[in-house]
């Protein structure tokens, strides 16, 4: 059994325990905090991170043949000036099989140890500060949410795949005996031997927003399973995918295994080769983090491989009645700054009866709702620090489009509960923010939000009563997919309703959540997408999202002769 193995065993194990029991845990740093790290480490963070600028970033990638890079700071508007090898993508499929040779053939527990250590590295608080202000310049997060989000909570989600992909392994022994008597001839005594034979290799095509929170899950399942792994990284976020990479492969290399089990294809946004590297005869398995549009064309597409998808779909609220009026506002309101909305976790639908809700104060009228939505969502973005924390950035220009445009829409149908604007950021004057618009529509008003607004853009949407606001959002939840859905209502039996009706249309509920962000999906307890709807087919994570990576075989010998 490998030393890596034994050193990180108890990690694993906690893993196990925390899936199977679906506590809280974490074995990761999720704060910067200087009273856990002291002033050292983060001040030679950044400035490894500012001598990264403007130079090229050396990999040693297979079939390298130019430079590309053009990745701009959401937070600055300047470019990063960073590049990344051009490769042939013949070249890394190449050598992605020449690497797979070795890897396939270790023990599940040597393959387990060089994953283990992988995380354990990029766990450590020098890789976690680097990670974050990568991620900080690239997706737009603030600095707390990309050292949590896609640092701590990110490596979570790995250790979770990379335990359920153990767990499957572990299943399945190596040899058997099998005795069984045919009729009055002797007994028949065999000796059975099963292999664990990968798929092929992998190619993982990470999100511009969230890169490491898929990333590291998909890669860590296809890594233990004994399949190497292509990376795709989104032109606007290839710095933190790079960074991991390279981590990567000098522990391969310090392990003596080949490098090349993990490799990087970066490309740019009027030169993509995404498709090129889904249609490649060598790839075997997809795990595609992204827009709707594209997930769904690789589900209908890639026929060659064995394809995992999360996308994004209608994550809506249906309020019924709550008895905390405040306490429920607030919690959506998080939901609509957190991230600037760019989470596949944001709340876009908030359905409410037109006559109003019951609360403990009173009843409540539709136009009050709205109004104190609007309001926890001033009292946010009033508040410079808060707002600079909370909303981060926009990763893409184009948003601010998307805003214009259903604006204007608003002006002819609805109408327009707090307009959209850019927050002053306390530390860059001229980041790239947005405020939340917040559009009052009517349930028939489909055609505006049946569909994924990616964004700060959201709809609260007036409905006969709460049951016609469940019926409408669970419609879209079959039509659109959605991977958070929310209720609150102090009414049991309007729960238990609610709760079958969600769960029919195959997605998961979160009921009368206050004082948390409800956007918030823990790892090891939470599984994150169902698979049930079209916001993806995969989720995170399951015995599912590992346990097909690989095949049994067998071979059968008469036990007096068996080798």
């Amino acid at each position: 059994m490998s030393e890596l193995f034994l050193r990180h065993k108890p990690f694993l194990e906690k893993a196990l325990d925390a899936c199977e029991k679906r506590y809280a845990w974490t074995a990761y740093k999720e704060s910067p905090s200087s009273k856990i790290h002291g002033k050292e480490i983060p001040a030679a963070a950044k400035k490894a991170f500012d001598e990264m600028l403007g130079k090229p970033l050396h990999m040693d990638l297979p079939g390298e043949h130019g430079r590309v890079g053009e990745e701009i700071s959401p937070f600055t508007e300047e470019p990063l000036g960073v590049t990344y090898p051009r490769v042939d993508i013949d070249a890394t499929f190449a050598a992605a099989r020449e690497a797979q040779q070795r890897w396939r053939r270790l023990s599940v527990e040597d393959r387990v140890g060089v994953c283990l250590e992988m995380l354990d590295r990029l766990g450590q608080p020098a890789a976690l500060f680097l990670n974050a202000h990568a991620t900080v310049h690239t997706a737009g997060q603030s600095f707390i949410m990309a050292f949590a989000g896609c640092g701590a909570n990110a490596l979570d989600r790995g250790l979770e795949a990379l335990a359920y992909a153990y767990k499957a392994m572990t299943d399945v022994p190596g040899e058997a005996d099998w005795e069984r008597r045919f009729g009055a001839a002797p007994e028949i005594h065999l000796r059975k031997r099963f292999r664990l034979v990968p798929r092929g290799t992998a190619v993982v095509v990470t999100c511009a927003t969230f890169p490491q929170w898929n990333g590291y899950p998909a890669i860590m399942a296809n890594l233990a399973t004994g399949n190497p792994v292509v990376i795709k990284p989104h032109p606007k976020t290839t710095l933190p995918v790079a960074l991991f990479v390279r981590t990567m492969r000098e522990v391969l290399v310090e392990n003596g295994m080949d490098p090349n089990l993990v490799t990087m294809v970066a490309d740019k946004r009027d030169d993509p080769v995404t498709i090129e590297l889904l249609h490649h005869p060598d790839t075997a398995i997809i795990d595609f983090t992204g827009g709707p549009k594209f997930g769904r064309w690789i589900e209908e597409n890639c026929p060659n491989a064995l394809v995992y998808t999360e996308t994004a779909g209608c994550n809506s609220v249906v309020i019924e009645s709550t008895d905390n009026f405040q306490g429920m506002c607030d919690a959506v309101a998080h939901s609509l700054c957190q991230a600037s909305a760019q989470m596949c976790t944001s709340v876009q639908n908030i359905f409410v009866p037109r006559d109003g809700i019951d609360t403990e104060r009173g009843h409540v009228s539709f136009d009050e709702v709205c109004d104190t939505l609007k309001g926890s969502v001033d009292n946010i973005i009033g508040n410079a620090g808060l707002a600079a924390f909370l909303c981060g950035t926009l990763v893409d220009e184009g948003i601010y489009k998307s805003i214009d445009a259903m604006t204007a829409k608003a002006n002819s149908r609805g109408r327009i509960i707090r307009e959209s604007g850019r927050y002053a950021h306390p530390d860059y004057a001229g980041a790239r923010t947005a405020t939340p618009l917040m559009l009052a529509v009517e349930a028939s008003d489909k055609e505006l939000y049946g569909q994924e607004h990616f964004g700060p853009i959201s709809f609260v949407i007036a409905c006969d009563d709460a049951e016609h606001g469940l019926a409408r959002a669970t419609e879209d939840v079959r039509e659109h997919g959605a991977i958070t859905s929310h209720v609150y209502s102090s009414d049991d039996g309007f729960l238990e309703r609610a709760e079958d009706a969600y769960h029919s249309a195959g997605a998961s509920l979160s009921c009368n959540l206050i004082g948390m962000p409800i956007n918030f999906a823990a790892a090891y307890s939470d599984f994150h997408v169902t698979g049930l709807n079209p916001a993806g087919n995969a989720c995170l994570s399951d015995l599912a999202f590992v346990a097909n990576r690989f095949r049994i075989v067998q071979t059968r010998f008469p036990a007096s002769t068996a080798p």
